[in-house]
């Protein structure tokens, strides 16, 4: 039998994203955060591109953010309510690190395992967060599709995209658990 390591095992089978509205001050401060990072950078990378990389929101940024959010819904003339949800993800904010998808020509790497790999760093930076004790929680919405918000205001190139933005700070409710889904439904056995 393989070594087990029972804590790791108990984290993942426990772990459970903090809704970002519930995080405040204080984030990790940025020696935390790079341990955080490094964490979250020992993904799964088929090929060793890094098809990804990461731009860290402090608050001042936020805020600035938050402004930029709130002048592009007016301008698209998005619904109120729309509009107020895409500013208050870094209106609230302690924290933000946008995870960014960078795509690198590959004869042998698909883009969609590039695409994939992005996910799993998002992922490993959100269970990087909450395994330090962070509360943490893995958003995309408006401003992560919005091609034009992302080239102009996040500086990202033709091949990049949002895979998502990774809210971290100080958990302030713990929520309650959710349904999990039915492994019963999901699960196909295959013997032979």
């Amino acid at each position: 039998m393989p070594a087990r390591n029972p804590e790791a095992l108990d984290f993942l089978l426990s772990r459970r994203s903090r809704p970002a509205k519930t995080l405040s001050s204080p984030a990790p401060d940025r020696d935390a955060l790079h341990e955080l990072l490094t964490a979250a950078a020992r993904t799964p990378d088929h090929g060793k591109m890094e098809p990804w990389r990461f731009i860290v929101f402090e608050r001042p940024a936020l805020e600035r953010l938050a402004g930029e959010v709130a002048g592009r819904t007016a301008a698209q003339a998005m619904d109120a309510d729309s509009a107020a949800k895409a500013r208050r993800q870094f209106d609230e904010s302690p924290l933000c690190v946008a995870v960014i998808e960078s795509q690198r020509e590959s004869p042998k790497i698909p883009p969609i395992e590039q695409t994939y790999s992005a996910g799993a760093v998002c992922l490993s930076l959100l269970n990087a967060a909450l395994a330090a004790g962070w509360g943490g929680n893995w958003l995309s919405g408006w401003a992560a599709h919005d091609r034009a918000f992302g080239e102009e205001v996040l500086g990202l190139r033709p091949t990049e995209r949002v895979v998502g933005f990774v809210h971290i700070g100080t958990e302030t409710i713990a929520p309650p658990e959710r349904p999990r889904p039915d492994l019963d439904a999901i699960v196909e056995w295959v013997e032979t």
